[in-house]
């Protein structure tokens, strides 16, 4: 959960849906807006606009709304007719495609991620994201609502195995994950696919740096009973924290609320169990299949 790198060179002619950005990043919807706010200022219509840059009505607004990658052609006919300040050409420079495979709530976390000193994770859903298997991520992207189409599922899928490279390629940086045992015990596919999964978290939880405790059952009523929750820490010391729902998803930097949710993340990790019978649990979990 693949960055989509390079320019699309779209010019006349060459319009609809497969000139559109499946995932609009940041820096398309600012550029967008941007171009609005020159022309409205200069007092033209998007019809009128799109004659002078040669460009539809349709392909303006597409820009405007940060739904498409202006190519070359649209930048400078742009510049040319709102003023000729440079402001378009050298903010152009700067655009990128948004983070294909990635929930648009998501994004900034992912960023974090790539270079939190020290991640902590605790789910009550489904297994973390960085620990899926393939086959088990497959099952997961395809009983989405709305069905997610195959074009896409290739992007998540790269995505996701992607993120869980960092486990092995940074380790001296700290990974814990607190793991719900119904969450292990669910099943998906056959006894097969099961097996791979249980071996897939047991070998990416194996690292010295990587740390997995497991709440079982008879643990009860715990500290996290609010729902998913991670925890990071950035180079600079700054400690985050992020929480996921139905659709949406949000970034805390509130001091105090951070420091609540490290409170309970700490709690919880007293209640679980330790590394070792956690390992010890998922290897009976698979024996059992």
């Amino acid at each position: 959960m693949t960055v989509v790198e390079g320019d699309v060179g779209e010019g006349v002619g060459k319009e609809g849906e497969g000139a559109r950005e499946p995932d609009p990043s940041d820096s398309l919807r600012t550029f967008g807006a941007f171009v609005q706010a020159l022309r409205e200022h200069a007092g033209f219509s998007r019809g009128e606009f799109g004659e002078l840059v040669q460009f539809s009505k349709h392909t303006v607004e597409s820009v405007e709304r940060g739904r498409r990658m202006p190519d070359k052609d649209f930048v400078e006919r742009a510049e040319a007719a709102l003023g000729n300040t440079g402001a378009l050409r050298k903010s152009a420079r700067h655009l990128t495609r948004g983070e294909s495979g990635l929930a648009t709530w998501f994004r900034q976390w992912a960023r974090l991620e790539k270079v939190a000193v020290s991640l902590c994770t605790y789910e009550c859903r489904l297994v973390p994201g960085l620990l899926q298997s393939e086959s088990y991520a497959r099952a997961v992207f395809e009983g989405t609502v709305p069905v997610a189409p195959d074009s896409r599922l290739q992007d998540y899928m790269a995505k996701r195995m992607e993120r869980q490279r960092m486990l092995f390629e940074r380790p001296t940086t700290p990974f814990s994950f607190i793991v719900e045992e119904h969450v292990l015990r669910r099943r998906f596919g056959d006894a097969n696919q099961m097996r791979e999964l249980l071996d897939h978290v047991l070998a990416l939880t194996a690292p010295r740096n990587v740390t997995l405790q497991i709440v079982p059952w008879e643990a009860g009523l715990h500290a996290c009973l609010d729902g998913p929750l991670q925890l990071l820490e950035t180079p600079r010391g700054q400690r985050l924290a992020y929480s996921e729902g139905q659709q949406n998803g949000r970034l805390i930097s509130d001091l105090k609320e951070v420091s609540l949710l490290h409170q309970r993340y700490d709690t919880l990790r007293s209640q679980a169990l330790n590394a070792k019978d956690s390992r010890g649990l998922l290897e009976r979990l698979r024996g059992e299949l």
